[in-house]
């Protein structure tokens, strides 16, 4: 991590870094959804929400 990130980090506060964990979340989600649109087409939207929870669920770091 960049040393200006770290500084940016220390001075959030909690409730800030939660929420920018979950927008981050979020638009992993939405561009994982995205992704699956263009690779199956054909699926429809119930679908491609599964694949991602199923994605998402088992995903490592």
């Amino acid at each position: 991590m960049h040393p200006e990130q770290k500084k940016i980090y220390k001075k959030m506060t909690p409730d800030q870094k939660l929420n920018a964990s979950l927008r981050l979340y979020f638009s992993a989600w939405e561009l994982k959804k995205s992704g699956l649109r263009t690779q199956y087409p054909g699926l429809t939207e119930e679908e491609i929400n599964n694949k991602v929870k199923e994605i998402f669920l088992y995903a490592r770091t």
